[in-house]
């Protein structure tokens, strides 16, 4: 007989178990699509980002449960499919087995500390599932996603759109089959932060206490976070400067900006972390951040060390080295970007002037951008909407590996510059086991992986006793 759980149930998980929920009925895994059927998905998190993914994976199948903390961003998705369910908290959802057997699929698109719970919640239920960058607010949380999807054989997709663009894709080739030589260097920047952060925004300076605005579930916004009182502008865009809520400029953008050379040199857990970063503090994310990851030998490949540049300092933008800047702009011909990408190697350089490494440029004289073909990987070039096609087209021939964003890959990518985090926090550089996700700093232990708020800490409910 199957068993629902209830959140009376919920118990905490070792960090050594990883926790293991059943929910029921966990059929969709299992299920044989035909060719034109349509599948049925349910959006958590409907507003901002939430609102273009629910819409592109409308385009492929039909959505029958919507779920939001903003009751206006409900409303609105509900004139568009008027028979879905609704909810703004996403615990009644899972809670809901009549509605959920019919669920085949979620895109998650909450706020970055809210990705991993319901994503845990779906893939135990047999759901397949589509989360926004990054893939989780926590070290742990990602290594927790990556072996879920694993264990409950499911298709899934992080939501990094350049992953889909055929440049990246060419590139990601290129540096694969040695066209920089052995490389050793990577650095990364980015026009982030765009939102408030320290030093305007700190422990020393919070947002001024406020009622709730109307139609706002704070309560649910919470949800995993600590208890806090609602400050000014603190749930729109604004959470990405909080680390109870976002990850800041690292979490935001490296899953985009660093994500081609990360895929073409096949890196996976570092091993060992260190960061500067200024008027750092335990409410908001830093005014600028220099993180520096070193990532060990693979395969034939010689171990690479990545740099990553945030914020200003002293009014000055975080960049590479004068000399480094002076090569790039010799290869495009044009002023540096506020985001973008260089791989050094033995044998040349490239350039990738954009956030998504969707453009670069090799000093070989290879170049990799939409006019050119990945010829390993599948053709795609269809940016958000690529990405939903390559999901459903895997969850109906039931072959993970299609959805090339999928959490076995975008787990790793989260993880690293997660660790930038927990470096910049802690201050200390630190030695990283990514088998036992363990640092080797006693600081870093509640960074990597959070205490969830009471009421909200289902994952590590193990369906036994």
């Amino acid at each position: 007989m199957t068993r629902r759980i209830t959140r009376r149930q919920a118990l905490a998980a070792s960090a050594a178990t990883l926790g293991y929920l059943h929910l029921a009925p966990a059929v969709s895994a299992k299920r044989v699509f035909r060719a034109n059927e349509k599948l049925r998905v349910a959006g958590i998190g409907v507003g901002g980002k939430g609102s273009s993914d629910i819409d592109n994976a409308a385009a492929l199948m039909d959505v029958i449960a919507l779920c939001d903390i903003d009751d206006k961003k409900n409303a609105d998705k509900l004139k568009k499919w008027p028979t879905a369910k609704t909810f703004t908290d996403f615990r009644k959802l899972f809670d809901d087995t009549a509605l959920l057997k019919n669920i085949d699929a979620f895109t998650i698109s909450t706020p970055d500390h809210t990705h991993a719970l319901p994503a845990v919640l779906a893939m135990r239920a047999k759901k397949h599932v589509y989360v926004q960058k990054p893939l989780t607010h926590d070290v742990y949380e990602a290594h927790l996603l990556r072996k879920e999807a694993k264990e409950n054989k499911v298709c899934t997709q992080m939501g990094n759109q350049g992953t889909a663009a055929n440049g990246l894709r060419r590139a990601a080739e290129l540096l694969r089959a040695g066209e920089l030589g052995d490389v050793t260097e990577v650095h990364v920047w980015t026009n982030r932060p765009i939102w408030p952060q320290a030093p305007k925004l700190s422990d020393k300076n919070p947002p001024k206490e406020g009622p709730v605005p109307a139609g706002i579930h704070w309560d649910e916004f919470l949800a995993v976070a600590p208890d806090r009182p609602y400050g000014a502008g603190m749930h729109a865009f604004a959470w990405r400067g909080y680390w109870d809520y976002g990850t800041g400029a690292i979490g935001d953008m490296a899953c985009h900006t660093a994500n081609m050379a990360f895929m073409g040199l096949n890196l996976g857990h570092p091993t060992k972390v260190s960061a500067e970063a200024g008027d750092v503090n335990p409410l908001s994310c830093p005014s600028f951040a220099h993180v520096t990851i070193d990532f060990p030998k693979r395969d034939k490949m010689v171990p690479v060390t990545l740099h990553w540049y945030e914020g200003q300092k002293d009014g000055k933008k975080m960049l590479p080295s004068e000399a480094l800047v002076k090569k790039a702009t010799e290869m495009s011909g044009k002023p540096l970007v506020n985001s973008g990408s260089i791989v050094i190697g033995s044998k040349g350089m490239a350039y990738s002037p954009d956030d998504y490494g969707s453009n670069v440029f090799f000093s070989t004289g290879k170049k990799a951008d939409g006019s050119t073909k990945p010829e390993t990987m599948a053709v795609n070039n269809k940016g958000d909407q690529g990405q939903k096609d390559e999901w459903v087209d895997a969850i109906k021939a039931n072959k993970p590996e299609l959805a090339l964003s999928n959490f076995d890959y975008s787990s790793l990518l989260t993880a690293a510059f997660l660790l930038g985090n927990v470096a910049i926090r802690t201050g200390k550089p630190f030695n990283f086991d990514g088998e036992k996700c363990a640092a080797d700093i006693k600081e870093a232990a509640p960074l990597i992986r959070r205490t969830y708020r009471k009421g909200w800490d289902l994952i590590g409910y193990n369906g036994r006793g």
